[in-house]
């Protein structure tokens, strides 16, 4: 299961709207530390299937979402659950930080 590209346009739909909780990883294609922490967050989409939504926001094509909720470097992970921001994780970071904060949300 690959992480889901989130946009401008579906963000309602696919991260307030969700019944799950939602990791989302704001990135760019020239950012170095994305790109470090992109298998991670692969790995997450694919072993939380049906537990947690893991989508992908590229900041440089949807701004508007990135502006809204104060995005300044990236990597950025927020973790959304019933439509707001439960928490969030900045940099590239190893594996089981990202993986505790998210058991945290789904009890």
């Amino acid at each position: 299961m690959k992480p889901i590209e989130i946009t401008d346009a579906n963000f309602e739909q696919e991260v307030i709207q969700s019944d799950l909780p939602v990791l989302i990883d704001f990135w760019a294609v020239w950012c170095g530390p994305c790109r470090m922490i992109a298998p991670i967050v692969e790995e997450i989409a694919g072993e939380y299937d049906g537990k947690v939504k893991v989508g992908k926001l590229d900041v440089d094509n949807n701004p508007n979402t990135a502006v809204k909720y104060g995005i300044r470097s990236i990597p950025s992970l927020l973790i959304f659950k019933g439509g707001e921001v439960v928490d969030n994780i900045i940099g590239a970071v190893p594996k089981e930080q990202i993986t505790e904060k998210l058991a945290a949300q789904m009890s």
